[in-house]
């Protein structure tokens, strides 16, 4: 049996409820920012204040990015690489490429 690779699966990667619990509070949290600057936006604020919390969110979307990132490294490239798959190297550097 000929042993192909597939283009259209989808891949999983397991994260304990701790770090579910964590991502997800801190998605909570960015939803609150957007909803704030909703409320912002509705109240007329002034532009500045409205750019910092933009920028706040922002911030907070790139921690949380770059957490889930070095998370990814550590277990599921590291994991790939450890059975010989080296064309993940190429995959890491694609995904790095569209982050930044």
């Amino acid at each position: 049996m000929e042993n192909k690779k597939c283009n259209n699966c989808i891949k999983h990667t397991y994260r304990t409820e701790e770090e579910k619990k964590n991502i997800n509070r801190r998605l909570n949290i960015i939803e609150g920012q957007i909803k704030g600057i909703k409320q912002m936006i509705d109240d007329d604020r002034y532009c500045d204040d409205i750019l910092t919390q933009l920028l706040a969110v922002n911030k907070a979307l790139e921690s949380l990015e770059n957490n889930i990132l070095e998370n990814h490294i550590k277990t599921c490239i590291t994991k790939e690489l450890k059975a010989g798959n080296d064309d993940i190297i190429q995959e890491v550097m694609s995904l790095v490429k569209r982050l930044r």
